[in-house]
């Protein structure tokens, strides 16, 4: 466990983030010269739940202790790294990953795309509304759902993995399982990238037939299980718990041979969180940039929107998902898994095209 982290904030956009990059006054978020910043909230753990924040100027770090100033120098390193290439997305522009669950009790779709005709149907048209990649699943992983077996989970994507696979070759297919079994059938019809909801902790296999492939896969945290994760969830600090989660499990990978560059994170919003600890990671998402992986956030429809808004919730939660989303993207997010591709794609258009005006 560390005891600094280092969070890139004050950020700038488009044409005047370029102009201060150039003239040295500012620093590229990701190698990506459009998003700039030239602050640094630092966060000091002193102990498990003491934790202190200070904020400096880029200028400002030369003045820190060595031991604090070459640990912040190797994370800016990394945060400013120019990211590369997974499955030909490049993280110059945000993604959007359109979700397909193919399950009869997912928390806000189950059942709609259960038929195969309309599962690929409902994929076609996501692509066509802006999705550059399609995670298909076929377990549901809501609060206090139960284990499918490998079997019958297999069988319901199945069809639809291989058919969209013919139609739209080019276009990356990320699997969303937690088991190994699945994992090799998914890879064996084309799927690009995993997506386990477990962080690789529900079957040891995973990680060996992902490292064997050398197959992309998202790296996502969930306290406890499904069936269990919203039971009074815990953290000392859920934003730097969760930081230590990934910058474990990414050593990990790397120590046996796995490169890092093909891991996405993914803080798992709503997944053994309560409100007070999704919001914790909303507004300090840009922290995990200095990991030096592309991030992801899944807040669609989540519930914490609901618990936001109370009264003013609606079936889609649309709002509160856009309003997140666009959080995320001034952050430096680079992918959103969303339901409403349509809707999302056209607030981050219209968000990015009023950033890069000046």
């Amino acid at each position: 466990m560390r005891k600094y982290y280092t969070r890139p904030c004050n950020f700038y956009y488009g044409n005047y983030a370029k102009k201060l990059i150039k003239n040295s006054k500012a620093l590229a978020l990701g190698g990506n010269n459009e998003i700039a910043f030239d602050k640094l909230e630092i966060f000091y753990r002193k102990k498990k739940k003491n934790i202190k924040n200070y904020i400096y100027s880029i200028n400002e770090i030369k003045h820190l202790n060595r031991k604090v100033r070459d640990l912040i120098k190797a994370d800016i390193k990394k945060i400013t790294s120019k990211r590369k290439n997974i499955c030909n997305l490049k993280f110059e522009n945000p993604h959007i990953m359109g979700v397909l669950n193919i399950t009869p009790d997912s928390f806000s779709d189950g059942g709609l795309y259960f038929e195969k005709s309309k599962a690929f149907k409902h994929a076609e048209l996501m692509i066509k509304n802006g999705a550059t990649l399609i995670d298909i699943g076929g377990e549901s992983t809501r609060p206090g759902s139960k284990v499918v077996n490998e079997l019958k989970e297999w069988s319901r994507i199945k069809n639809t993995i291989v058919k969209f696979r013919k139609f739209f070759p080019k276009v990356p297919i990320s699997l969303d399982t937690r088991k190994s079994n699945v994992m090799i059938k998914g890879i064996k019809n084309g799927i690009n990238i995993i997506n386990d909801v477990s962080g690789l902790n529900y079957d040891k296999k995973s990680f060996d037939i992902i490292n064997s492939k050398k197959i992309p896969f998202i790296l996502h945290h969930m306290q406890g299980s499904p069936d269990t994760m919203q039971k009074k969830p815990s953290y000392d600090d859920v934003l730097l718990d969760i930081y230590d989660f990934f910058e474990e499990k990414i050593n990990f990978c790397v120590e046996k041979n796995y490169k890092k560059e093909l891991i996405v994170i993914d803080p798992g919003i709503g997944f053994g969180k309560n409100l007070n600890h999704n919001l914790r990671i909303m507004s300090k998402i840009s922290t995990f940039h200095s990991l030096g992986c592309p991030i992801l956030i899944g807040t669609s429809r989540k519930r914490f929107i609901e618990h936001i808004v109370t009264k003013f919730d609606t079936p889609d939660r649309t709002g509160g998902t856009l309003a997140s989303v666009l959080y995320g993207l001034s952050q430096g997010v680079q992918l959103f898994r969303v339901h409403n591709v349509k809707e999302i794609n056209q607030g981050i258009l219209v968000f990015k095209k009023i950033l890069n005006t000046n």
